[in-house]
């Protein structure tokens, strides 16, 4: 899996599309487990500057979801309560101390699968693209145990999972996948979309393999849901260019940028493949959705999100949407990344 890739970091500086100042860090990934119960788990991802701390918190307790905070000290630590964290009151279960060190933090969850059946329709721009089937909700979602994809050497770990109740089979064959990766330096992947990391940066790819679709030509998108920094959402915005070496035919970067000071940033081309060697061939569009904001009790629950934040949270919330009914599809191979 190698497109559909976000890319999530953390800015420091007061320039909205910039680096940290920092230009090493010492990046580590450690799978931190309830000793009670070593199937509940999270990937904690660190970045230690010289003056600063990056950490990257990601669970598939509940919806797979990550959170974002930065502090202004190189000894900044996680500190993780699991009977709080696994109850039905997490508030306070997962902080970052000292808490007076945070200087930003915010959290991305991803919420359900949607797909549509692109047949009735003749309109590619259409919202929903199709018919809509009841959506998957992630947070019934059965997720192997990470500690088994953990590699250190690539800094990287998968979340696979399929539905708990599954009374089609449509997941009998087919997973769900969500490859997160750590950078020690900058540089950019081999295969498209070719990105730019850097040691700041945290990148997510997701694959979906071998399901059975509901119609002959399903599309398939992702919910994403994030805080809202006071009562305003998030911006989306979009730059161009008129030639692109890294992703040829791609000249589009979308980024979704949270409004405070420090800031950070989530980042993809809007494009995504039918094959696992990503190509013009195989490459399909990824359409985004206006940001929205909605209710907490509306979206799947996050218990990281709501141990770290509490309660009382204002969400956004956007669609990502992949394909169209003409050109190539999840029908071609069952794939999709």
């Amino acid at each position: 899996m190698r497109s559909a890739v976000l890319l999530l970091s953390l800015l420091l500086t007061a320039a909205p599309f910039g680096l940290l100042g920092e230009e090493t860090r010492q990046v580590s990934l450690k799978v931190i487990s309830d000793c009670l119960d070593p199937s509940q788990n999270l990937l904690h991802i660190r970045a230690v500057g010289a003056t600063s701390t990056l950490h990257y918190v990601w669970s598939s307790l509940g919806p797979p979801a990550v959170l974002l905070v930065a502090t202004n000290t190189p000894n900044s630590t996680l500190s993780v309560n699991w009977n709080l964290l696994i109850s039905s009151e997490p508030d306070g279960g997962l902080m970052v101390l000292p808490k007076e060190s945070i200087q930003f933090s915010s959290a991305i969850v991803f919420t359900r699968l949607f797909e549509f059946d692109s047949t009735d329709t003749s309109d590619a721009a259409a919202k929903p693209p199709g018919k809509s089937y009841p959506p998957y909700s992630l947070a019934d979602f059965s997720w192997d145990n990470i500690t088994d994809s953990l590699d250190p050497v690539t800094l990287s770990a998968t979340f696979r999972g399929h539905p708990i109740h599954d009374p089609t089979g449509a997941f009998a064959s087919g997973s769900l996948a969500f490859r997160v990766q750590a950078f020690s330096g900058s540089g950019r992947p081999a295969q498209p979309p070719r990105l730019l990391h850097t040691a700041d940066t945290c990148q997510l790819e997701v694959d979906l393999v071998g399901a059975s679709p509901r119609g002959n030509h399903s599309l398939f998108g992702l919910e994403v849901a994030t805080l809202g920094h006071g009562p305003d959402c998030p911006s989306v915005q979009e730059q161009h260019s008129i030639d692109d070496e890294y992703a040829p035919a791609v000249f589009q970067l979308d980024q979704l940028l949270w409004g405070s000071l420090p800031s950070g940033f989530m980042q993809w081309r809007p494009v995504a493949f039918s094959q696992k060697q990503g190509g013009r061939e195989s490459a399909m569009p990824c359409q985004a959705s206006p940001l929205y904001p909605t209710l907490a009790y509306l979206l799947p629950q996050s218990p990281i999100v709501r141990a770290f934040f509490g309660s009382q949270n204002n969400f956004c919330a956007f669609n990502l949407t992949f394909g169209t009914s003409t050109g190539p599809g999840y029908w071609d191979k069952h794939y999709l990344s």
